[in-house]
């Protein structure tokens, strides 16, 4: 009998199953994803700031980043693939040398001597009365508020007053203090291309117990994420390098500094006052938008002085969160 030909009319063959991709390929692409994120933590600073001031954007959200680690871990086990589980290890590594000690912030339970806290209490606000009621109830020796905006100005000025006997104000911004307040002056942060009226920024002399203490509050420009200027910053960093200047002038040794920043310190566009002061901070201290916050950009930092610990506080009627801290002098 004849043998019949597996391709005979009428006769089913079986097709042949696709090759699997070597051991040595698989992952290739969730590996070299790994590299980059790594390359991108440790190597932020070379991400350049000409284009779109892309640089200062990675900074302003670098913690964040770290979110591509679990996302490459899963693809890695999913794919079976040792040389993607390796290469997840890099971000990794990288993420908790570079961010991971702010997880592991005490509980800052050592002596100091001011609690201050600082609030953009938002110029849209619909609960200026309930704002002003919770930060006079935060027990902090200095209060820093930014967008002192008409007709809620006149409300802040009256409850917070029944508590703080001492206050200095320019423009926008203003500090309530327990402690007598001397020298008082505004500080010009405004940006040479803004010609309307703009000050934001308020100098005093808090005499304390252990000493005279020069504090600012400065509001820097807001900034915006635009699809064709990219990050636009070049006013916020502007603003910090006078408010830099101004520091550097302070004759005071023991300097504090608050406010917000519109930025976190790892933005490099903040790197003159950041680079000349000391930071309160523990842990991320999130602080905006108040709903979800993603990002710290409201800043406690000191000169001749310790942060002890920062934390924030529960939502107002704002869009930031307050930040409070403690100082030792």
């Amino acid at each position: 009998m004849a043998r019949r030909d597996s391709t005979a009319v009428g006769e089913r063959t079986v097709p042949e199953a696709p090759a699997r991709p070597a051991p040595g390929r698989r992952g290739r692409a969730t590996a070299a994803l790994a590299v980059l994120t790594a390359l991108l933590l440790v190597g932020h600073r070379l991400v350049p700031n000409r284009v779109w001031r892309l640089g200062s954007l990675l900074e302003a959200f670098l913690p964040w980043v770290g979110l591509a680690v679990p996302l490459l871990l899963a693809a890695a086990l999913l794919l079976r693939s040792r040389l993607a589980l390796v290469a997840v290890l890099l971000p990794a590594v990288a993420w908790a040398g570079l961010l991971g000690g702010r997880l592991l912030s005490g509980d800052g339970g050592g002596h100091f001597d001011l609690t201050v806290v600082q609030h953009n209490v938002a110029a849209e606000n619909t609960d200026p009365e309930g704002t002003a009621t919770r930060l006079a109830g935060t027990g902090a020796d200095l209060l820093a508020v930014e967008e002192l905006m008409e007709p809620a100005t006149g409300v802040y000025e009256r409850i917070l007053g029944g508590v703080y006997p001492y206050r200095a104000r320019s423009g926008t911004v203003g500090l309530w203090s327990r402690f007598p307040l001397a020298d008082v002056r505004p500080v010009d942060l405004k940006p040479a291309d803004v010609h309307e009226y703009w000050k934001r920024g308020v100098r005093a002399t808090a005499r304390t117990p252990q000493g005279d203490l020069a504090v600012y509050v400065a509001h820097l420009p807001s900034v915006r994420i635009s699809p064709t200027a990219g990050f636009t910053s070049a006013r916020r960093d502007e603003s910090a390098r006078l408010l830099a200047a101004a520091v550097d002038a302070e004759p005071l040794q023991r300097l504090l500094v608050m406010g917000d920043f519109n930025s976190t310190l790892d933005d490099r566009g903040l790197a003159p006052v950041t680079s000349r002061l000391t930071p309160a901070r523990g842990g991320f201290d999130l602080s905006w938008p108040a709903g979800f916050p993603l990002a710290r950009i409201d800043q406690v930092l000191c000169r001749g002085a310790t942060p002890v610990r920062t934390w924030t506080l529960p939502r107002t009627g704002s869009d930031h969160l307050p930040v409070a801290a403690r100082i030792r002098l």
